[in-house]
């Protein structure tokens, strides 16, 4: 017996393989659009025990990779 609904991972990548997807209609932002969709699978899991939605916490973890990179931190998880 299989689940009957999306985990929060499910939904989470099905956001962010939709970024992927739209930033390739556009060369010059296809390269940004991915990294964006990376950022934003780095923590979305966790970040959904302190938000409401899929997209809410796909958006935090990005904004959180964000500011990683404007402190110098680099991207991606922690050891």
């Amino acid at each position: 017996m299989g689940r009957s609904f999306a985990s929060v991972r499910q939904h989470a990548k099905d956001i962010t393989d939709r970024w992927v997807r739209s930033s390739r209609s556009v060369p010059l932002i296809k390269k940004s659009g991915t990294q964006i969709a990376d950022m934003g699978k780095n923590h979305s899991s966790e970040a959904f025990f302190g938000c409401d939605d899929p997209l809410e916490s796909v958006i935090f973890s990005t904004l959180l990779e964000l500011r990683k990179m404007q402190e110098g931190e680099g991207t991606g998880v922690d050891p």
